[in-house]
């Protein structure tokens, strides 16, 4: 676990109790709960949400790193750049339908 904190961008020695996290903090530790097992897969929703943006790049170099191991990422964004720098495919819910977005900036 101390490993994942530390790749997710938070300080493994702080005795800060969870409960007093800012937003960006819990972030960066649901992100550390998320990669701490080695999954072949992962699921985040809005990771970058509430995250500054020197985080911002240590997650995102964090999740190409993944992508460059041949994991699968399965992500929600509302971020055109996220999406273009991490996406290799790109849906979009519709009407409670999964739609393909063939163009990337078609979103």
């Amino acid at each position: 676990m101390r490993a994942a904190m530390a790749s997710a961008g938070l300080d493994p020695n702080v005795r800060q109790k969870v409960k007093n996290y800012s937003l960006g903090m819990k972030q960066k530790l649901a992100q550390a709960q998320a990669i701490m097992e080695d999954q072949e897969v992962l699921l985040l929703d809005e990771p970058f949400n509430a995250l500054d943006v020197d985080s911002v790049a240590q997650i995102r170099s964090l999740l190409l790193a993944f992508k460059k191991q041949g994991k699968t990422i399965l992500l929600t964004s509302h971020n055109q750049e996220d999406i273009d720098l991490l996406c290799d495919q790109v849906y979009r819910i519709e009407q409670a339908k999964l739609i393909k977005v063939e163009n990337k900036m078609n979103i």
